[in-house]
């Protein structure tokens, strides 16, 4: 996520946001090599080269925290009618973290956050087609030609989608629920839903269980953890 120029100074240290505008006003501030004067300015953090005065500048530590957001939590930092957001699950984390991509209002399951701005950018790109797993549970039975039409795609009001994968896990009769397991690479909005929408099924419960290769193994409701070094290499990987 790009952020001011000035901003990223003043979390690193260098002097507060009015002095840092200041200092760039001043000629004293390169971007990627090249002197930046505009206030204006907005860079990568985590991707973009700093430097002030000709010493690079250290950034905030870089974070990346895996979430089970719960139900009815909103993938937001604020929220103006003053619902609650996944920021308040990670409050206790001195670096502001941003969601990569977002769950609805009413899908649990599995959400990175990162102050990574580079690395949200790309595993949000539609060209590097990271699998996202889910479970659905549907009213009643859809029907098996109707579930195929999923697996090749399916016209949304908003374009074809990819082919998903899909198995039908069971049926429950005495709710008259069907669990399947879904796993796309895109992030239209609301996209499983509408999917099933198209095909006559309304989606009850939805939940997200992996992020490419991440699980929620070991993390409660609500809670989160940290990704282990080996972890974010990896997700770096994906993106090479």
């Amino acid at each position: 996520m790009l952020e001011r120029l000035q901003k990223i100074m003043s979390q690193a240290g260098v002097a507060s946001r009015r002095e840092s505008e200041k200092i760039i006003q001043q000629g004293r501030v390169t971007v990627n090599g090249k002197v930046v004067t505009e206030l204006g300015t907005k860079v990568m953090p985590g991707n973009d080269r700093i430097m002030v005065d000709g010493k690079r500048i250290q950034g905030e530590k870089l974070v990346y925290v895996l979430l089970y957001k719960p139900k009815a939590v909103l993938t937001t930092l604020t929220d103006p009618q003053d619902r609650k957001t996944v920021a308040s699950l990670v409050k206790d984390i001195p670096e502001r973290i941003y969601p990569v991509g977002r769950l609805d209002y009413n899908t649990e399951g599995l959400l990175l956050l990162t102050n990574d701005g580079a690395l949200t950018h790309s595993l949000i790109h539609p060209s590097k087609k990271i699998d996202k797993t889910y479970i659905a549970k549907v009213g009643g039975r859809p029907a098996q030609e109707k579930i195929d039409l999923l697996r090749v795609g399916i016209e949304l009001e908003d374009g074809m989608t990819a082919p998903a994968m899909i198995d039908v896990i069971d049926y429950d009769s005495d709710k008259d629920l069907t669990s399947l397991r879904v796993t796309i690479h895109e992030g239209k909005n609301r996209q499983i839903r509408r999917m099933f929408e198209a095909i006559g099924s309304d989606v009850k419960q939805l939940k997200r269980i992996k992020f490419a290769f991440l699980t929620l193994d070991g993390v409660k409701r609500g809670g989160y953890r940290h990704l282990l070094a080996r972890e974010v290499e990896e997700l770096h990987r994906l993106n090479q």
